[in-house]
C-alpha cells in the first residue's frame, strides 16, 4: 500500500533525528504543574503534577509516576503502538506527559505493532508487576481502567486492541488502515492531521464513519502532518490528555471539552481544522447524570 511505501522511509529518517534531539519532558516537578483533577482546557497540554520515571524492557517500555510505589492511590494504564519502524523513544515527550498526569504507559517496543501483541503484553506485564509484592507497582496499577493509543500503524493496533475486553477506550492517531473498528467495544477519539498525506484524513474518518456501534468522536488537527506528534507532544497533548482523563480517571473538568452543545474541541477553531461527534457521543451530556 502507498501509506507503508513512504512511511518506511521517512520514519526511520525521523527516527534518527529524534534520537539526536534534547530529552525533553523528562523531569517534571510537582510544584510547577496544576493539581491532578484541576486542570483546564490549557492544563491538560501543560505537565501533570507527577515527576516521572522511565523502564525499558524486552517486550515494553514503562513510563510512570516516579514515586508510584509512595502513591496514596491506583494509577490507570495506557498502552501504546509505534509507527512503522518506530520506538517508543520517538513518541518519549508524549508517553512521559501522560506518565505526568498519573497514568501508567506500557510502550510497546516493536516497530511493527499492527497485530497488537505486545500491547496486549503491556497489560499482562503490568498485571504481574502489579500483583508482585517486591515491585514499585504492587497494588498501584488500577487494572479495571485502560486505554489504548498509538500513531500510525500503531493507530490501527489501537482499534485492534481495542477489541481486547479489558480496554475501555481508544485513542488512535492517524491511524493506517489495517483495522477493524467494528469490534470495539468502549468510546473512541480518532485524530487525523489536515495536511497528513501518508495516513489521509478520508481515511480516519472511514473508521469514525464505521464506528456507529459506540460514541465516536473525529478530530483533524488544523495544519499537522503526519510527523507532528513525532519528537514532541505539540497539539496531541492536550486532547489526548484530557480524553483520557476524563475516560481512565473520570476526570470531569475534562468532559466539556468532548460532550454537551458547544464543546471544546468543537468551539476552537483555531486548533481543529474538522471535529465531528456521531449520534451515540451527541447524546452524552456536558454534565455527569
Amino acid at each position: 500500500m502507498l501509506w507503508r511505501k513512504l512511511l518506511v522511509p521517512l520514519t526511520s529518517i525521523v527516527l534518527v533525528l529524534v534520537l539526536s534531539a534534547p530529552a525533553g519532558v523528562g523531569a517534571a516537578s510537582a510544584s510547577a504543574a496544576p493539581a491532578a483533577g484541576a486542570a483546564s482546557a490549557a492544563g491538560f497540554g501543560a505537565l501533570g503534577p507527577y515527576a516521572t520515571a522511565v523502564e525499558i524492557g524486552a517486550v515494553n517500555t514503562l513510563y510512570y509516576p516516579r514515586d508510584i510505589a509512595q502513591s496514596d492511590r491506583r494509577h490507570p494504564v495506557i498502552v501504546w503502538g509505534n509507527g512503522t519502524f518506530a520506538f517508543p523513544v520517538v513518541y518519549r515527550d508524549l508517553l512521559l506527559h501522560w506518565a505526568s498526569h498519573g497514568f501508567v504507559v506500557a510502550a510497546a517496543n516493536t516497530p511493527q505493532s499492527n497485530l497488537g501483541i505486545s500491547m496486549r503484553a503491556g497489560i499482562d506485564l503490568l498485571t504481574r508487576r502489579n500483583a508482585d509484592p517486591s515491585s514499585v507497582f504492587h497494588n498501584r496499577v488500577d487494572l479495571e481502567r485502560i486505554g489504548a493509543s498509538g500513531h500510525s500503524q500503531g493507530g490501527a493496533a489501537a482499534i485492534v486492541v481495542g477489541a481486547d475486553p479489558r480496554v475501555d477506550t481508544i485513542l488512535p492517531i492517524q491511524p493506517g488502515p489495517l483495522a477493524n473498528i467494528n469490534a470495539v467495544h468502549g468510546p473512541a477519539l480518532l485524530l487525523a492531521g489536515q495536511r497528513d498525506s501518508i495516513v489521509l484524513p478520508a481515511l480516519v474518518r472511514a473508521f469514525y464513519n464505521a464506528a456507529d456501534h459506540i460514541p465516536a468522536i473525529y478530530g483533524e488537527l488544523r495544519g499537522a502532518d503526519h510527523f507532528t506528534v513525532v519528537g514532541g507532544a505539540g497539539p496531541f497533548a492536550a486532547p489526548t490528555t484530557a480524553w483520557f482523563r476524563l475516560h481512565l480517571m473520570d476526570d470531569q473538568a475534562a468532559r466539556t471539552q468532548f460532550f454537551g452543545p458547544g464543546c471544546g474541541i468543537c468551539a476552537d477553531t483555531r486548533t481543529w481544522s474538522d471535529v465531528r461527534r456521531n449520534a451515540r457521543a451527541t447524546q452524552i451530556p456536558a454534565t455527569a447524570p
